[in-house]
């Protein structure tokens, strides 16, 4: 193999854990944020959960931080990656079809909530496209 070649795949090799990462940081950022922001401000979380219809509130306030914490630590540091991106993926689906429901709004509410809406089925499917990349990987390991 030439040199630039070579070069180029310790390249990737060096790179490509970041680049993953990164990408990986990406898709739980909202969550950590959320998560963050619940933890330290326990009373607006409280107040959200109320909004929502959501009882009893602290139990369910402190189990959505806990998922939206402990989930992306499960993806960011590549332990059990593929229960975290199911929890997340799960909480999402859940948490969208709670709380942007576009079919029963009229305009103009009705077209944030409908870009709300599908913008969450993308990170559902992020996560569902994270777990199973974990889980064929474990796989193929396992076949080694």
């Amino acid at each position: 193999m030439d040199t630039p070649a070579l070069l180029g795949r310790a390249r990737d090799a060096y790179l490509a854990p970041w680049v993953r990462w990164i990408a990986l940081l990406g898709l739980c950022a909202a969550y950590l944020q959320g998560g963050l922001t619940k933890a330290f401000d326990f009373p607006s979380a409280l107040v959200e959960m109320e909004h929502f219809g959501l009882a009893p509130a602290a139990p369910l306030a402190a189990a959505v931080i806990v998922l939206e914490i402990g989930a992306s630590a499960l993806i960011l540091a590549g332990r059990l990656r593929w229960l975290g991106a199911l929890g997340l993926a799960g909480f999402t689906i859940m948490a969208t079809f709670l709380v942007n429901r576009f079919w029963e709004m009229a305009p103009p509410e009705r077209f944030a909530a409908t870009n709300g809406f599908f913008e969450h089925l993308g990170l559902v499917g992020g996560f569902l496209l994270v777990a199973w990349h974990d889980l064929k990987g474990r796989d193929a390991g396992a076949r080694a």
